[in-house]
């Protein structure tokens, strides 16, 4: 089938005892047995719930994966994937990430006896100068938050393989309407579902999705052992979001890229970042393994009081430390998404107090581009 047809059909069948076009939301924590001993799918919500169920079949398909498993957040099931890890395992990871994802790795894992290397995964030099005996992992983020750097996924997923590692991609900005990790080897595909897949600034998730039944066992196990499942009625709503996601997906698009050709020449802007722009310097990679370039475009000020002014000017633009909603909405990386990471790291990596990440929405491109202009006007 084809996308958008999986985006509507895909692990919803209709509800076999009324015919409800629309999945039920079953909002049970247990679930009866006939007789003691009985062979059921579902026995407690926290070890599956028809619904989530229906959520995992669904992202799963769309990223043209086997299994989803699905969380309650986005760092909760990175937390999963780091579950896979012992005490002593070591992680390659790209040095810009998410800052929730930096704070877990470099703050919170290491008390377990995991230790992580922060790198630029451009090239196979850089990972192999990572590499150790006791590495077991290697996590990407394309593209990332928020300079939208752009990772060569065949270069990572290969790089794993042949150093038998699991590979993982955060495929969270371009969904798989616009990029599909799994078919370019890589192991496991993240998503924080409260972004663009649900898209509606409404629910907290996460999921990831896998072709390894070993490794979906695993985190099987790891979500039914720590419990961090999102509710029946986020999933639901979840579901309902995914059958628009090509719609919206590329709305977004479009109005990301007008956005960032309107902008790009503007005086007051130093620097602007977005794939699809024709001097962006992953556009080769972006053409390789992207059919889009997303939602989000990030731009840097060429001093502190001018951003402040941007911000505090905007109208249609909601503050946020989200992204991925119908609405548009701008963050200050340094301040907000990316405060848990350190001053110097941010500084050294390009993530200045006169950086702002856009989330363009979809509203009526002349809207956005109105309230742009009178943002940007002294």
């Amino acid at each position: 089938m084809g996308f958008a047809t999986d985006a509507i059909h895909a692990g919803q069948p209709h509800e076999k005892v009324t015919g409800a076009v629309s999945l039920p939301i079953f909002m049970a924590s247990t679930f009866a047995q006939d007789e003691l001993g009985a062979d059921v799918p579902y026995l407690y919500s926290r070890v599956q719930n028809p619904t989530r169920e229906a959520l995992e079949k669904s992202i799963a398909a769309l990223e043209g994966g086997l299994h989803g498993i699905a969380f309650s957040s986005g760092v909760a099931a990175v937390h999963s994937i780091m579950s896979l890890l012992s005490a002593g395992d070591h992680v390659i990871i790209a040095e810009e990430v998410y800052g929730g994802t930096f704070r877990l790795f470099e703050q919170y894992m290491g008390k377990y006896g995991i230790s992580s290397s922060f790198v630029n995964p451009d090239s196979i030099e850089n990972l192999q100068d990572a590499l150790r005996s006791e590495t077991k992992l290697v996590y990407i983020e394309t593209p990332s938050n928020p300079l939208l750097k752009l990772t060569d996924i065949d270069l990572v997923a290969g790089f794993a393989k042949v150093n038998g590692i699991i590979s993982v991609a955060d495929n969270t900005f371009m969904t798989p309407y616009f990029q599909r990790p799994l078919s370019h080897g890589i192991d496991l595909v993240l998503h924080s579902t409260s972004k663009y897949l649900s898209g509606h600034s409404d629910i907290i998730g996460g999921i990831v999705v896998t072709n390894s039944d070993t490794l979906n066992k695993k985190l099987r196990f790891n979500q039914k052992a720590v419990g961090a499942i999102p509710s029946p009625f986020d999933c639901w709503l979840t579901l309902r979001s995914v059958k628009t996601l090509p719609l919206r997906m590329q709305k977004h698009n479009d109005n990301a890229l007008a956005v960032a050709l309107y902008l790009h020449a503007h005086p007051k802007i130093k620097n602007i970042y977005y794939p699809g722009l024709p001097n962006h310097p992953g556009k080769a990679i972006a053409q390789k393994q992207m059919t889009g370039f997303g939602g989000v475009v990030s731009i840097e000020f060429h001093d502190f009081a001018t951003t402040k002014h941007f911000l505090k000017k905007l109208k249609l633009f909601s503050l946020c430390e989200s992204l991925g909603g119908v609405e548009s909405m701008v963050n200050h990386s340094a301040t907000m998404s990316h405060s848990s990471v350190p001053a110097d790291k941010r500084e050294a990596s390009g993530i200045t107090g006169n950086l702002v990440r856009l989330s363009v929405g979809i509203e009526d491109i002349e809207d956005i581009l109105s309230d742009l202009t009178q943002a940007l006007e002294d």
